[in-house]
């Protein structure tokens, strides 16, 4: 099972590294990346700074197992990568990398739709936004 928790916020570098890491791969005719980047959303007059990510690892895992699985099988992707942060992220960091490639745009295009979505609603990995002023609050997922 790949692992697909991480410490901390996905650097550009790592991003660039998984990306350059395909170029010989020439059966690929398209990738599609979905980027997550922590906003700086504001509630009640207050500014969130960071978000710090928590998981039941075992579970979390597990879910992004299955989602893979599922999506390998509805979709003819090369291959598919999942990164999701745990720990504290900032404001503008990447707190989500997922990138899928296949011969063609057509299915890359509907499993990074698809990926996402599933990763929203089914892996269990709980954000606490926290601001300025040393306050926090859970946030919602959408």
């Amino acid at each position: 099972m790949k692992k697909s928790l991480v410490e901390g916020p996905i650097s550009p570098q790592f991003i660039a590294d998984s990306i350059a890491k395909h170029q010989t791969k020439t059966s690929i005719g398209a990738h599609q990346i979905f980027l997550g980047q922590v906003r700086a959303d504001e509630m009640d007059g207050k500014t969130v700074h960071a978000i710090d990510y928590s998981a039941h690892e075992e579970m979390a895992e597990q879910a992004f197992h299955t989602i893979r699985e599922a999506t390998f099988e509805l979709f003819p992707l090369t291959c598919m990568h999942i990164y999701h942060s745990t720990g504290e992220v900032k404001a503008g960091e990447i707190c989500l990398f997922v990138f899928v490639s296949s011969a063609h745009r057509e299915a890359s295009n509907k499993a990074i739709v698809y990926l996402v979505e599933e990763i929203k609603k089914n892996v269990p990995i709980f954000g606490k936004e926290l601001f300025e002023d040393g306050t926090h609050v859970w946030k919602e997922n959408k």
